[in-house]
């Protein structure tokens, strides 16, 4: 008797459970995503189909994504895309990989960005382009420039910018503000490397297959941000404000830091989770 669609589906569960360390939940999931990329199938097709006999050219294409599953590679570089703030970005192993928490340095920087006005706004470190294609969407109006030192890195944020509509987005080759040539803006966003340089979570899980350039950043996880905070003094405009992601325990180290620098209405605000991840302040000389 060949093989089903459901009995594919709980040996792959099962096999990336063992494999990965995954809770039920979590390898069931991704053994549904693989299975139906692989069908080229949307996940609600598989209720009515999982008495499907499994052909074997599916069965092909399954065992290969499984495989690199099997081995640690991340869901989003086997696919190719992530979705982002509603919106499918394509995502390669030159870049991070979106996560839901940034999306709370979108809405943060949204709240500052009127919808009426012509608005500069800078994002450093762009990578896919996700942040600031999702910040040109939602205000057209707004003149978007996007950094970042990686022209692989750029290549994939150009895609992704020219697929989704993003046309008042400029992309600059460049590390951090060099190429900016004394450029100010209303606003600057950044979700830089913030991880310490030892940490050992830069060896594990799906991390390890992303860019450490795009991660690591010194001894204490904040060379980057403090790069940043510094040049963000001579290319913000009066009242414009710096926004910027960073880790779960160094909230406030980045308060002390916009402080010391001189911005005013420093303030970090919580995840979903209850995290701290987004430090800002205001820039007011």
């Amino acid at each position: 008797m060949p093989a089903t669609l459901d009995t594919s589906l709980r040996q792959g569960t099962d096999a990336l459970g063992a494999a990965l360390n995954l809770d039920p939940r979590e390898s069931r999931l991704d053994a549904q995503i693989l299975l139906c990329h692989a069908l080229q199938q949307p996940r609600s097709w598989l209720a009515a189909h999982d008495r499907d006999p499994f052909l074997p050219e599916q069965a092909a294409a399954f065992s290969a994504l499984l495989q690199r599953r099997l081995q640690g590679e991340p869901i989003a570089y086997i696919l190719g895309e992530r979705e982002f703030y509603s919106l499918a970005f394509k995502v390669t192993p030159a870049v991070l990989i979106p996560r839901p928490e940034t999306e709370l340095l979108v809405e943060l920087a949204l709240e500052r960005l009127p919808a009426d006005d012509s608005v500069r706004v800078l994002d450093l470190g762009t990578g896919s382009g996700a942040v600031a294609v999702t910040l040109a969407l939602h205000r057209p109006l707004a003149k978007v420039i996007a950094v970042d030192q990686s022209s692989t890195a750029l290549e994939v944020a150009r895609e992704n910018s020219q697929r989704l509509g993003a046309g008042n987005l400029s992309l600059i080759q460049s590390d951090w503000y060099s190429a900016l040539n004394g450029e100010k803006f209303n606003l600057i966003v950044s979700n830089p490397p913030y991880i310490a340089a030892a940490d050992p979570h830069l060896t594990q899980g799906d991390v390890r297959f992303e860019p450490a350039s795009a991660l690591a950043s010194g001894e204490d996880g904040l060379d980057d941000i403090r790069t940043i905070i510094q040049g963000a003094t001579a290319h913000l405009k009066s009242n414009g404000w710096l926004l910027f992601e960073h880790g779960y325990d160094q909230a406030a180290a980045c308060r002390k830091l916009l402080a010391q620098a001189g911005f005013k209405q420093v303030t970090s605000c919580a995840d979903l989770a209850g995290i701290e991840r987004v430090s800002y302040g205001l820039w007011a000389s």
